[in-house]
């Protein structure tokens, strides 16, 4: 996937608005990148296009936060797994794959075996405050390139 240029925090929540046009209950969006990177801010607009009850704020004391639907639509599940040891604490929170899309930030190489099928999306910070934003959609979920028409 070609690298997406994000110059502003309102910028990185459009792209997230935008995901939200694609995801659907049962997806799984793993969000990796450094430390202000944007990935909760990416999660905020995720949540925005979701309609979802409460402000999305970083899960990191938490560990997780469900937001309801206010629009009948899923829930978003946000998971920071920056503090998890492996698989099992990952399994431990009983998260909701089915009726919810679930955004973990800090979960590369930590919770790709939670779904065969998910989108990963590397934020990379350069020297300035502009960023960059590469998602990939992995298996057959994703097979039809319909995140491509998102970007």
């Amino acid at each position: 996937m070609k690298p997406i240029p994000v110059p502003t925090d309102e910028v990185m929540r459009e792209l997230g608005r935008r995901l939200a046009a694609v995801v659907r209950a049962g997806d799984l969006v793993v969000l990796s990148g450094p430390l202000g990177a944007g990935k909760t801010t990416l999660t905020q607009g995720l949540g925005e296009g979701l309609k979802i009850r409460g402000p999305v704020t970083s899960p990191t004391f938490v560990i997780a936060r469900v937001h309801p639907s206010l629009a009948g639509g899923p829930a978003l599940v946000h998971v920071d797994a920056y503090r998890l040891g492996g698989l099992e604490e990952v399994d431990d929170l009983d998260l909701d794959l089915q009726d919810a899309v679930t955004v973990v930030e800090w979960g590369e190489g930590l919770v790709e075996e939670l779904s065969e099928d998910r989108l990963e999306v590397i934020i990379e910070r350069g020297e300035t405050e502009e960023r960059t934003v590469r998602i990939t959609g992995v298996g057959a979920r994703w097979a039809d390139g319909s995140i491509d028409h998102v970007l």
